[in-house]
């Protein structure tokens, strides 16, 4: 059993692979050895988390909300720092990903929360 709360750790995978797939954009086809570099240690984080996650939470609900969040939180740095477009069907579907998560953690009796 884990000592930290598993939705916290959660937290932390998502948030190093969001940074791991940005390094991974500025890497530039991993030409760029520091972000090349950041990107791989930010992913083996990530998955390491996760691992540990799947010790507690089932393995589809873990996975669902880690790349679920994980392509919301992409698309929006995306948009907003690299000036990537999101049209209203990428906008929509970005819509109904948050709202499959939120379904999964408030209405879900498979997350123990």
């Amino acid at each position: 059993m884990m000592m930290t709360n598993p939705w916290v750790l959660l937290a932390f995978a998502i948030v190093l692979e969001v940074i791991g797939t940005s390094c991974l954009k500025a890497s530039n086809g991993f030409s760029h050895w520091g972000f090349t570099l950041a990107c791989l240690l930010c992913y083996v984080g990530s998955f390491f988390l996760l691992s540990k996650i799947m010790q507690v939470l089932p393995i589809g609900i873990s996975y669902a909300i880690w790349s679920a969040v994980g392509i919301v939180l992409v698309s929006m740095i995306g948009w907003i720092f690299m000036g990537q477009k999101l049209d209203l069907p990428a906008i929509l579907g970005i819509g109904l990903i948050i709202c499959g998560v939120l379904v999964i953690h408030i209405f879900s009796k498979t997350t123990g929360h």
